[in-house]
């Protein structure tokens, strides 16, 4: 069993209020997502593992038992080509549950027009498989969000 924790401080609403059809369908796999606090901080690492896939604002973490999460920070920020989010270790690392990955600004993404509300999402995995999602509660980084078995 993995236990997810969270990559940001802020508070759990769920994927079904994230303003995006692909996270909120579950499209991209099941999970929760996380409406972070409005100051510069660091996304961390929500499970001990590989970073397998790394852009500035998004980052994909596999661990031992191969499950992959993914921590999509904000939506639609693809189009911010990189601007305001500074990446803190490599595709390829190995990497520590808490480890600041990518250091960036909430406040600084919706002044740009886009929605700072982070899913975090486990990949290739059944809603069935998830227990205890965090889905209406405020939280710390490093503060569970689901297991998965």
């Amino acid at each position: 069993m993995t236990t997810v924790s969270s990559p940001l401080a802020g508070r759990a609403i769920g994927l079904a209020a994230v303003p995006d059809p692909v996270f909120s369908g579950a499209m991209v796999g099941p999970g929760t997502a996380i409406d972070p606090v409005r100051e510069p901080h660091a996304a961390v690492s929500p499970v001990d593992g590989v970073i397998v896939s790394l852009h500035p604002h998004a980052f994909v973490v596999v661990d031992g038992e191969g499950h992959g999460v993914l921590t999509h920070l904000g939506i639609d920020t693809v189009q911010l080509n990189g601007e305001g989010f500074e990446l803190l270790v490599n595709k390829g690392d190995t990497v520590t549950r808490g480890q600041d990955v990518v250091r960036w600004n909430p406040a600084a993404v919706e002044a740009a027009g886009k929605s700072p509300i982070c899913p975090v999402v486990a990949l290739e995995a059944t809603a069935d498989s998830l227990g205890d999602v965090l889905e209406a509660d405020d939280v710390k980084a490093g503060d569970a969000l689901f297991s998965w078995r």
